[in-house]
């Protein structure tokens, strides 16, 4: 009796603490649905009413938002593909080929952790100036791929799976590069989708880097653009174009935790354990 007394307080609390960090969310909500003119009497309550989509139309009407909306696509999906495939091969070297240098080179990988993203910043905007590359998908991507958490991630997955699956396969005449592809990465779904969530997370929300590379209006993202609006012109559309902005930024976010929340869990069980 005791137990489930205990239980019902702890799922009341949950029930509690989830409703009061949605509060804001439903807020901005709220907001972006209300016309000005109503806001300007009150930005209480969060049931809107009277309610409206003029701030979301005017948000697709009178900027780039379907552009940039298009780019940080291109930007999410392109480091994710990229950064699974080569987390996937370096995790893979580091915890199966024993090649001269192996545990130095995985310490300098690791020691990539330890530098900030600011300290970088300069030397790879005067690089990319040099090559004539900003503004392009190619600058918004490729400094990204240096992930060394994501090697670190595969390497410790790697590490646990059992050798006897490898010897199986190379005893059917198997190369390394078909154990690789045939055998180990099936059975590192679950890292590679841990790893593809927080990359594609990581990558919709960048705003540093972007802001550095793209300086031409048409190679924005959608966070960078976004941000630009609210500079340019927010201040005449009023409040309620700033609260639509924020949830068109946040609604495919929030869209792809409702859709893989099971496997981000499992990611942080994975990271946590390893």
């Amino acid at each position: 009796m005791n137990r489930t007394l205990t239980d019902r307080l702890i799922l009341a609390l949950v029930v509690v603490a989830a409703f009061v960090w949605m509060m804001p969310m439903l807020w901005v909500l709220t907001l972006s649905l209300k016309p000005n003119e109503e806001l300007v009497r009150s930005t209480n309550g969060i049931i809107p009413w009277p309610r409206t989509l003029e701030h979301f139309a005017t948000l697709l009407r009178v900027s780039l938002t379907p552009r940039w909306l298009l780019n940080s696509v291109v930007v999410a999906v392109g480091m994710t593909v990229a950064t699974l495939l080569l987390s996937s091969l370096a995790g893979y070297a580091f915890a199966r080929i024993d090649f001269p240098g192996r545990r130095a080179v995985f310490l300098l990988v690791m020691a990539g952790l330890m530098v900030p993203e600011q300290a970088i910043l300069v030397p790879l905007h005067a690089m990319f100036a040099d090559w004539e590359l900003h503004n392009t998908y190619f600058s918004l991507i490729a400094p990204r791929l240096a992930g060394p958490m994501g090697v670190f991630l595969m390497t410790q997955f790697f590490k646990a799976v059992p050798r006897e699956l490898e010897e199986a396969a190379e005893l059917d005449n198997a190369g390394r590069f078909k154990v690789f592809w045939s055998v180990m990465l099936p059975l590192s779904r679950p890292a590679l989708t841990t790893l593809g969530i927080f990359t594609f997370l990581f990558a919709w929300n960048d705003f540093l880097w972007p802001v550095v590379t793209a300086t031409q209006p048409e190679m924005y993202t959608l966070s960078v653009g976004l941000g630009s609006l609210q500079g340019n012109f927010a201040m005449s559309e009023g409040l309620g174009f700033l609260m639509a902005s924020a949830v068109f930024a946040s609604a495919p976010m929030l869209i792809l935790y409702v859709v893989f929340q099971r496997y981000i869990v499992q990611g942080i069980a994975i990271t946590g354990g390893k």
